[in-house]
Protein backbone atom coordinates (compact mmCIF):
# COMPACT_ATOMS: atom_id res chain seq x y z
CA UNK A 1 0.00 0.00 0.00
CA UNK A 2 1.38 3.59 -1.29
CA UNK A 3 0.17 6.73 -0.13
CA UNK A 4 1.42 9.76 -2.54
CA UNK A 5 2.32 13.14 -0.52
CA UNK A 6 1.93 15.83 -3.63
CA UNK A 7 4.28 18.52 -3.38
CA UNK A 8 1.39 21.28 -3.65
CA UNK A 9 -0.47 19.80 -0.85
CA UNK A 10 2.45 20.30 1.44
CA UNK A 11 2.53 23.39 3.34
CA UNK A 12 3.91 26.11 2.17
CA UNK A 13 5.35 29.82 3.13
CA UNK A 14 7.20 32.52 1.40
CA UNK A 15 9.23 34.85 4.39
CA UNK A 16 11.01 36.30 1.74
CA UNK A 17 14.22 35.27 3.00
CA UNK A 18 13.23 31.84 3.02
CA UNK A 19 10.94 29.57 0.71
CA UNK A 20 9.94 26.64 2.60
CA UNK A 21 7.77 23.72 2.35
CA UNK A 22 6.72 21.33 5.03
CA UNK A 23 5.70 17.85 4.24
CA UNK A 24 4.65 17.56 7.70
CA UNK A 25 3.31 19.42 10.68
CA UNK A 26 6.02 22.06 11.43
CA UNK A 27 5.72 25.47 13.09
CA UNK A 28 2.68 27.24 12.19
CA UNK A 29 1.74 24.54 9.84
CA UNK A 30 -0.09 22.36 11.16
CA UNK A 31 -2.44 19.06 9.56
CA UNK A 32 -3.35 16.05 11.80
CA UNK A 33 -3.20 14.19 9.10
CA UNK A 34 0.40 14.61 8.55
CA UNK A 35 2.41 14.72 11.99
CA UNK A 36 4.94 12.62 10.44
CA UNK A 37 5.53 8.76 9.14
CA UNK A 38 6.94 6.16 12.05
CA UNK A 39 9.86 7.59 12.97
CA UNK A 40 10.51 10.24 10.49
CA UNK A 41 9.11 13.96 11.64
CA UNK A 42 9.96 15.92 9.20
CA UNK A 43 11.05 16.87 6.09
CA UNK A 44 11.24 20.56 4.77
CA UNK A 45 12.62 21.96 1.67
CA UNK A 46 13.97 25.21 2.19
CA UNK A 47 15.24 27.80 -0.38
CA UNK A 48 17.17 30.40 1.66
CA UNK A 49 18.31 33.61 0.20
CA UNK A 50 21.55 34.51 -0.37
CA UNK A 51 23.65 35.89 3.05
CA UNK A 52 20.09 34.85 5.13
CA UNK A 53 19.57 31.99 7.30
CA UNK A 54 18.46 30.61 10.43
CA UNK A 55 19.99 31.94 13.87
CA UNK A 56 21.23 30.22 16.60
CA UNK A 57 18.32 28.14 18.08
CA UNK A 58 17.58 25.41 20.41
CA UNK A 59 17.51 21.74 19.60
CA UNK A 60 16.56 18.68 22.05
CA UNK A 61 16.09 14.93 21.87
CA UNK A 62 16.21 15.05 17.59
CA UNK A 63 18.48 13.27 15.17
CA UNK A 64 18.54 15.85 12.17
CA UNK A 65 20.34 15.30 8.72
CA UNK A 66 20.70 18.12 6.52
CA UNK A 67 21.02 17.29 2.25
CA UNK A 68 22.04 19.85 0.43
CA UNK A 69 20.87 20.32 -3.17
CA UNK A 70 22.26 23.24 -4.48
CA UNK A 71 24.15 26.33 -2.91
CA UNK A 72 25.79 25.69 0.41
CA UNK A 73 24.95 26.20 4.14
CA UNK A 74 27.23 27.50 6.86
CA UNK A 75 27.06 25.48 9.85
CA UNK A 76 27.84 26.75 13.43
CA UNK A 77 27.14 25.02 16.77
CA UNK A 78 27.29 24.77 20.68
CA UNK A 79 29.24 21.98 20.06
CA UNK A 80 32.19 23.99 18.24
CA UNK A 81 31.29 22.62 14.71
CA UNK A 82 31.56 24.87 11.81
CA UNK A 83 31.51 23.43 8.72
CA UNK A 84 30.10 24.16 4.93
CA UNK A 85 27.78 21.67 3.86
CA UNK A 86 27.23 21.11 0.00
CA UNK A 87 25.95 19.16 -2.56
CA UNK A 88 27.06 15.59 -2.03
CA UNK A 89 27.45 16.10 1.78
CA UNK A 90 25.09 14.75 3.93
CA UNK A 91 25.27 16.30 7.79
CA UNK A 92 23.93 14.74 10.88
CA UNK A 93 23.33 16.26 14.00
CA UNK A 94 22.09 14.30 17.24
CA UNK A 95 20.28 16.99 19.51
CA UNK A 96 19.93 14.71 22.61
CA UNK A 97 20.21 16.82 25.58
CA UNK A 98 20.76 19.57 23.97
CA UNK A 99 22.14 21.68 21.08
CA UNK A 100 21.97 25.29 19.84
CA UNK A 101 22.87 25.97 15.99
CA UNK A 102 22.74 28.50 13.09
CA UNK A 103 22.49 27.96 9.77
CA UNK A 104 22.93 30.28 6.85
CA UNK A 105 23.56 30.68 3.27
CA UNK A 106 27.09 30.91 2.23
CA UNK A 107 26.89 32.57 -0.76
CA UNK A 108 26.29 36.35 -1.81
CA UNK A 109 24.90 35.63 -4.72
CA UNK A 110 22.72 32.31 -5.01
CA UNK A 111 20.46 30.43 -3.30
CA UNK A 112 21.20 27.54 -1.04
CA UNK A 113 18.53 24.73 -1.95
CA UNK A 114 18.44 21.67 1.44
CA UNK A 115 16.33 19.25 2.95
CA UNK A 116 16.18 19.03 6.58
CA UNK A 117 14.79 15.83 7.49
CA UNK A 118 13.86 14.68 11.59
CA UNK A 119 14.39 11.31 12.70
CA UNK A 120 12.75 10.68 16.06
CA UNK A 121 15.87 8.97 18.45
CA UNK A 122 15.21 5.35 19.76
CA UNK A 123 15.93 7.49 23.75
CA UNK A 124 15.36 10.23 24.56
CA UNK A 125 18.67 12.16 26.67
CA UNK A 126 21.56 11.06 24.70
CA UNK A 127 24.72 13.09 24.74
CA UNK A 128 24.49 15.66 21.62
CA UNK A 129 26.93 14.76 18.52
CA UNK A 130 27.71 15.68 15.06
CA UNK A 131 29.02 13.86 11.75
CA UNK A 132 29.48 15.21 8.19
CA UNK A 133 30.66 12.94 5.27
CA UNK A 134 30.61 13.31 1.29
CA UNK A 135 28.79 10.61 -0.95
CA UNK A 136 29.83 11.56 -4.45
CA UNK A 137 27.72 11.77 -7.62
CA UNK A 138 29.52 8.05 -8.57
CA UNK A 139 29.14 6.61 -5.09
CA UNK A 140 24.97 7.45 -5.87
CA UNK A 141 24.39 6.86 -9.72
CA UNK A 142 22.00 4.53 -10.71
CA UNK A 143 22.04 2.87 -7.45
CA UNK A 144 20.80 2.78 -3.76
CA UNK A 145 23.72 4.37 -1.85
CA UNK A 146 23.34 4.31 2.03
CA UNK A 147 23.85 7.58 3.50
CA UNK A 148 22.72 7.42 7.51
CA UNK A 149 21.91 3.94 9.52
CA UNK A 150 22.03 3.15 13.10
CA UNK A 151 25.64 1.34 13.04
CA UNK A 152 27.33 3.49 10.77
CA UNK A 153 27.81 0.51 8.24
CA UNK A 154 29.17 1.16 4.64
CA UNK A 155 30.72 4.67 5.48
CA UNK A 156 27.41 6.34 6.26
CA UNK A 157 26.53 8.54 9.31
CA UNK A 158 25.23 7.13 12.43
CA UNK A 159 21.73 7.61 13.67
CA UNK A 160 20.00 6.91 16.75
CA UNK A 161 17.40 5.18 15.41
CA UNK A 162 16.22 2.21 13.52
CA UNK A 163 16.36 3.65 10.45
CA UNK A 164 18.57 3.48 7.00
CA UNK A 165 18.10 6.44 4.53
CA UNK A 166 19.22 5.76 0.81
CA UNK A 167 20.07 8.49 -2.10
CA UNK A 168 20.40 7.55 -5.26
CA UNK A 169 20.75 9.60 -9.02
CA UNK A 170 19.22 7.95 -11.48
CA UNK A 171 19.05 8.17 -15.11
CA UNK A 172 16.51 8.22 -17.51
CA UNK A 173 15.16 4.69 -17.70
CA UNK A 174 16.91 3.25 -15.01
CA UNK A 175 15.81 1.57 -12.16
CA UNK A 176 16.52 0.26 -8.60
CA UNK A 177 15.07 -2.35 -5.83
CA UNK A 178 15.06 -2.43 -2.72
CA UNK A 179 13.43 -5.65 -0.61
CA UNK A 180 11.46 -4.55 2.74
CA UNK A 181 12.19 -7.04 5.47
CA UNK A 182 8.58 -7.83 6.84
CA UNK A 183 7.21 -5.37 9.47
CA UNK A 184 9.30 -2.79 8.01
CA UNK A 185 7.88 0.66 6.29
CA UNK A 186 9.51 3.38 3.74
CA UNK A 187 9.35 6.64 2.67
CA UNK A 188 10.44 7.90 -0.54
CA UNK A 189 11.37 11.28 -1.23
CA UNK A 190 11.76 12.65 -4.50
CA UNK A 191 14.30 15.82 -4.67
CA UNK A 192 14.68 16.07 -8.54
CA UNK A 193 13.06 14.44 -11.24
CA UNK A 194 10.35 12.05 -11.50
CA UNK A 195 10.16 8.52 -10.96
CA UNK A 196 7.94 5.50 -10.89
CA UNK A 197 7.50 3.33 -7.53
CA UNK A 198 6.11 0.22 -8.19
CA UNK A 199 4.20 1.68 -11.03
CA UNK A 200 3.11 5.03 -9.59
CA UNK A 201 4.19 8.08 -10.63
CA UNK A 202 5.82 10.38 -8.50
CA UNK A 203 7.21 13.77 -9.94
CA UNK A 204 9.87 16.03 -8.13
CA UNK A 205 9.37 16.96 -4.69
CA UNK A 206 6.27 14.09 -3.75
CA UNK A 207 6.86 11.90 -0.98
CA UNK A 208 5.32 8.73 -0.58
CA UNK A 209 4.55 6.23 2.49
CA UNK A 210 4.72 2.86 2.07
CA UNK A 211 3.35 -0.39 4.48
CA UNK A 212 2.94 -3.54 3.54
CA UNK A 213 4.73 -3.57 0.45
CA UNK A 214 8.06 -6.55 -0.11
CA UNK A 215 10.08 -4.39 -2.32
CA UNK A 216 10.32 -1.14 -3.52
CA UNK A 217 11.34 -0.53 -7.25
CA UNK A 218 12.17 2.97 -8.43
CA UNK A 219 12.37 3.53 -12.12
CA UNK A 220 13.47 7.23 -13.53
CA UNK A 221 11.45 9.23 -15.76
CA UNK A 222 13.71 12.05 -17.14
CA UNK A 223 16.42 10.87 -14.35
CA UNK A 224 15.85 12.03 -10.66
CA UNK A 225 17.55 12.27 -7.12
CA UNK A 226 15.80 10.18 -4.93
CA UNK A 227 16.05 9.70 -1.15
CA UNK A 228 14.37 6.06 0.21
CA UNK A 229 14.11 5.50 4.21
CA UNK A 230 13.74 2.26 5.29
CA UNK A 231 11.64 2.47 8.66
CA UNK A 232 10.97 0.54 11.74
Amino acid sequence: MIGVRKAGDRGHFNHGWLDTSHTFSFAEYYDPAHMGFRQLRVINEDRVQPGRGFGTHAHQDMEIITYVLDGALAHKDSLGNGSVIRPGDVQRMSAGTGVTHSEYNDSSSGLVHFLQIWILPARRGISPGYEQKTFTDQEKRDTLRLIASPDGRDGSVTIHQDVAVYATLLGAGTSVRLALRPGRHAWVQVARGSVTLNGLTLQQSDGAAVNQEAALELTAGRGAEVLLFDLA
